[in-house]
């Protein structure tokens, strides 16, 4: 359990795991916002504290404001000292109760910016021109937060609403007659905020070792499809199975998987191709050998044979080392085009000149077999290709055409092209290829009827190389054949071509 603990935690470490960036994905998606939110929250605490504070207070000076004028506390007009005396009391021990409530200070500005009454006790009778102070007189109300040294500045006027406002000053309920220039502590509010961080600090730390053991978690379960396909296909590696693998899980590892299993599919197909290919090999190889051996044993045999016999039997053995050579070129040249590494030399080639030169050197054959060749061209073809490997495709298709007729039989070459390819075909009379067989032809010495094929002198690798050398033009090759009516090879190819 430890060890695969370790492992899981190792593989975390490099970000190329993918187990690793889901971790860091959700761990960044679930503490990140905790971090916003808790400063969020704290920020929209302060900023919503300080404008309830703002605002008690600056009513609570309103409502001294009030008193103020209606004592004539800025002018000392009263009659009667006594009462003048008692009113300025009470409103200096409101002022005060304000001051030690907030820890703060009071200053009250006449009209003549002269300050009446300082809650410190020290700025009386002397003159403040602050920006505050007078803009407060223009009808303004300022407040100002300063967190840094710890307070709250704001202003309030003094308005007598008996008199009428004065001209330009934006407040018309009356006449500012002074203004109450206020301090206020905000440590009440810092202490608050701080046990809120702390309590914030403790849930934001529960919430990430909460996220990352979700994370941990998540990874691990997102990730254990993918370490169950790599297993599966490990097994297959090392040859413990060789079966259709199945991991149950998201649909993307079904998808992977499907797409394993049919590679481990096209795997079987090739090895059993290569098998066969083996075996195909060794058979036809071996066949021209053991008709040599047997034509040799048999002169032997024959102390004192006649030179006509002689010469029959070595008639024989050079046919079958003909054959015998000619499997083995036909087997070359098809390793030479199964290379992926194999170059074309590539030429402009006129396919009408190379199609009657190609025919030109067939005829010879369709007249043994009273064959007529029929060219038709539908216009005049010139291409990019490999005009070796161009003659190899049309030599093999017409001469199996011719190979292949019957009697006093067909075979027709038609070329045609439009702004992109250009199409030969080979049409014939002959023996037709069974429906069954169609998906086989290009198979590495498959033959439709191996004793008649034999007896042609065809060696089965023909088509394989004719299919061979079109894919490599970037071409395409398509057959349709009816049995004893005869086929129809349809090759098309591109006009320029186009590498890799």
């Amino acid at each position: 359990m430890i060890t695969e603990l370790l492992h899981e935690l190792g593989q975390l470490i490099s970000l190329r795991s993918l187990k690793a960036r889901i971790f860091l994905i959700i761990l960044l998606a679930g503490v990140i916002p905790c971090v916003f939110m808790r400063y969020g929250i704290l920020d929209n605490y302060e900023e919503r504290t300080v404008e309830v504070r703002i605002a008690t207070v600056q009513n609570q000076l309103r409502v001294v404001g009030n008193h103020l004028i209606s004592n004539n506390y800025l002018n000392n007009t009263q009659p009667d000292e006594l009462s003048y005396t008692a009113s300025r009391d009470v409103i200096d021990a409101e002022l005060e109760t304000i001051s030690n409530l907030y820890e703060g200070r009071v200053l009250i500005v006449d009209s003549s910016l002269r300050v009446v009454m300082d809650t410190y006790g020290i700025s009386e009778g002397k003159t403040m021109i602050s920006e505050e102070v007078i803009r407060c007189f223009r009808g303004e109300n300022t407040s100002y937060y300063d967190r840094e040294h710890g307070y709250i500045e704001m202003t309030v006027p003094i308005v007598d609403t008996s008199l009428p406002p004065e001209e330009g000053n934006t407040n018309t309920s009356g006449t500012i007659v002074g203004v109450m220039l206020t301090s206020i502590s905000n440590e009440a509010i810092i202490d608050t905020m701080e046990v809120l961080n702390r309590r914030a600090v403790i849930l934001q730390n529960l919430m990430f070792v909460c996220v990352v053991a979700v994370a941990l978690l998540m990874a691990i379960l997102v990730s254990r499809p993918l370490n169950k396909v790599t297993s599966a296909i490990n097994d297959v590696q090392a040859g413990h199975t060789d079966e259709r693998i199945s991991v149950p899980g998201y649909s993307e590892t079904a998808h992977i998987v499907e797409a394993f299993n049919q590679l481990l599919k096209r795997m079987k197909v090739l090895d059993d191709s290569r098998q066969e290919f083996v075996a195909n090999v060794s058979h036809e190889l071996k066949t021209p050998m053991t008709s040599i051996k047997v034509l040799a044993d048999s002169l032997l045999a024959q102390g004192d044979a006649p030179a006509e016999l002689y010469k029959e039997f070595m008639e024989d053995i050079v046919s079958e080392i003909d054959r015998e050579n000619q499997i083995i070129t036909d087997l070359l040249a098809l390793v030479k085009m199964d290379k992926k590494v194999q170059e074309l030399n590539i030429a402009s080639v006129n396919i009408n000149d190379l199609t009657e030169l190609i025919l030109k050197r067939l005829r010879p054959i369709a007249r043994k077999k009273d064959v007529e060749v029929v060219f038709e061209s539908m216009r005049s073809v010139t291409a990019e290709v490999d005009e070796v490997k161009m003659t190899l495709i049309m030599t093999n298709l017409v001469e199996n055409a011719i190979k292949y007729n019957k009697e006093h039989g067909w075979v027709k070459v038609e070329l045609d092209a439009d702004h992109q390819y250009f199409t030969f075909s080979v049409s014939d009379s002959g023996l037709g290829i069974p429906e069954e067989s169609l998906g086989h032809i290009y198979e590495r010495f498959y033959r439709v009827d191996k004793s008649h094929s034999r007896d042609i002198g065809g060696t089965g690798l023909g088509l394989a190389i004719t299919k061979s050398a079109v894919l490599m033009h970037r071409g395409s090759i398509t057959v349709t054949s009816i049995e004893d009516e005869g086929s129809c090879f349809t090759v098309k190819i591109p006009l320029t071509y186009i590498s890799q």
